[in-house]
């Protein structure tokens, strides 16, 4: 399992925001906001606070604004 613990800031700390649909549930995925240094570290974060076997989406609005 990947803990937060195992990634090096290596800039600056930023907001990501996830979906975490809880398996065994039927409610909508619910929505975090969690502060990492990448999207990575924030999945790992959302895994630590929720345990691992659920489906997570993580992204970052500065980041999905950028052209590619």
């Amino acid at each position: 399992m990947v803990e937060p613990s195992d990634f090096e800031p290596t800039g600056p700390r930023r907001e990501f925001i996830a979906l975490i649909r809880i398996d065994g549930q039927r409610e909508k995925a619910q929505p975090l906001r969690l502060m990492g240094t990448s999207a990575p570290e924030a999945r790992a974060l959302a895994i630590e606070q929720y345990g691992e076997g659920h489906v997570i989406s993580v992204w970052n609005e500065e980041d999905a604004r950028r052209p590619r």
